[in-house]
C-alpha cells in the first residue's frame, strides 16, 4: 500500500493538464482516508498554479499596450501672447496654456490667496482682480477667464 500512495504523487506533478491530476486523485482517494486530504492539496495546489500561468501568458501583451506613449496635442503647446493685466502675474514671454495655469497657481499659493473655508474659491488680490474681473472665482471658472487674455 505504501508504493501505491506513492506512485500517484509521483504522476500528479508531471502532467502539467488539469484534468489528469483530477482522474489520479479520485483514484487515490477511496483508496485510504490519510490519503484524502493529501490529495486534495495537491488538487488546491494545482487549480492555483494553472490560472497563474494564464495570467503570466496575457501579461506581455497588457505591456504592449503601455508601452505606447501619448503624443501631447500641440494646441495645448502653442506658446499665447498675453495680455498686460495677465502678464503682470505670469511673466510676460509668450507661453503654452498649460504652463500659464501653473504659473497661476503658483502665484495662488505664495500669495495664500485660496479660501480657507472652501479651497476651491479663489480670493484675487489687485493683480487677479485686474486678470477675473471679480474679487472671488471658483477653480473651475479660472482657466475660462483667462482666456479673454491670451492670443
Amino acid at each position: 500500500m505504501a508504493t501505491a500512495k506513492k506512485e500517484p504523487a509521483k504522476k500528479a506533478p508531471a502532467p502539467k493538464a488539469a484534468p489528469a491530476k483530477k482522474v489520479a486523485v479520485k483514484a487515490a482517494a477511496p483508496a485510504t482516508k490519510a490519503a484524502a486530504p493529501a490529495a486534495a492539496k495537491k488538487v488546491v495546489a494545482a487549480k492555483k498554479a494553472a490560472p497563474a500561468k494564464t495570467v503570466a501568458a496575457k501579461a506581455p501583451a497588457a505591456k504592449k499596450v503601455a508601452a505606447k506613449k501619448r503624443t501631447p496635442n500641440a494646441a495645448f503647446m502653442k506658446p499665447l501672447t498675453l495680455s498686460k493685466e495677465l502678464s503682470a502675474v505670469v511673466g510676460d514671454k509668450p507661453l503654452p496654456r498649460t504652463e500659464i495655469v501653473s504659473k497661476l497657481w503658483i502665484y495662488i499659493k505664495a500669495k495664500g490667496l485660496q479660501d480657507s473655508a472652501n479651497k476651491r474659491m479663489i480670493n484675487a488680490d489687485d493683480k487677479l482682480k485686474a486678470v477675473f474681473g471679480k474679487p472671488q472665482v471658483s477653480m473651475f471658472e479660472m482657466a475660462g477667464l483667462i482666456g479673454k487674455h491670451v492670443k
